[in-house]
């Protein structure tokens, strides 16, 4: 059975490491994020944590009951990085675009942690704001619940998706990465006209967005959807 976690004020209350560290959740879940980075998820285990931050790893279980809580924190506080210091305008379109590109942002900001927790459920305080705060924005633009509840779903889901599949591009080691984006002009630019007429007139194009994140054009055609929604419901 999983060992229960430690109420916050008896935390607070434990001895430095033999560094001289005091540990906290936000320590340690920002040493996750830095071994993440370094070494991908193989890398991150409780003994290495623990090496980390120069503790005994059985000590992180006061703070997470296990590396799966630990994940957890991990996905949650992306989201609260993507949130800090938004504020909604007012203007629900805006209000959606910003907070969509926040979250694709701060994703791929950390590609191995998004390759950890995109797919998650957290249940956190982070997560837990995103969600109010996208659902209040549709519904105080005049959504109806259940067009509200299936634009929220299209909306989160395609951010973390997209959040995902780029992360999964920055994860790939810089040769293999250069080699994909090189197929564009390699391979699909020599294609000839004869064989495969369309991607051949669409060579030049092809070879420019296909290296980008298609996340900032298929939020557009999302808010474009909704809007559209939005219109019928006015009339």
């Amino acid at each position: 059975m999983p060992k229960p976690v430690v109420p916050e004020d008896r935390r607070r209350r434990r001895r430095p490491t033999k560094g001289g560290t005091v540990l906290s959740e936000q320590l340690i879940v920002e040493t996750a994020l830095r071994m993440l980075r370094e070494h991908g998820s193989a890398g991150l285990t409780a003994r290495r944590l623990g090496l980390a931050l120069d503790a005994d790893p059985s000590t992180l279980y006061r703070y997470f009951r296990g590396m799966d809580d630990l994940t957890l924190a991990i996905g949650d506080a992306l989201i609260g990085q993507a949130l800090r210091g938004w504020r909604p305008t007012g203007e629900w379109r805006e209000d959606l675009r910003t907070v969509g590109l926040r979250i694709h942002a701060a994703y791929v900001a950390h590609p191995q942690a998004a390759l950890l927790t995109a797919n998650r459920v957290t249940g956190r305080a982070s997560e837990l704001a995103a969600d109010e705060a996208v659902l209040d924005v549709l519904r105080t633009a005049g959504f109806p619940v259940p067009d509200t509840v299936r634009i929220y779903h299209a909306f989160i889901d395609q951010t973390l998706a997209f959040a995902a599949l780029d992360a999964a591009s920055l994860t790939l080691p810089s040769a293999a990465l250069r080699a994909d984006e090189d197929m564009w002009r390699s391979t699909y630019a020599r294609l000839p006209r004869t064989t495969h007429p369309r991607i051949a007139e669409a060579a030049p194009l092809l070879a420019t967005r296909m290296v980008t994140s298609a996340y900032p054009t298929a939020l557009e055609m999302l808010l474009d959807s909704a809007g559209a929604r939005l219109e019928e419901l006015r009339d």
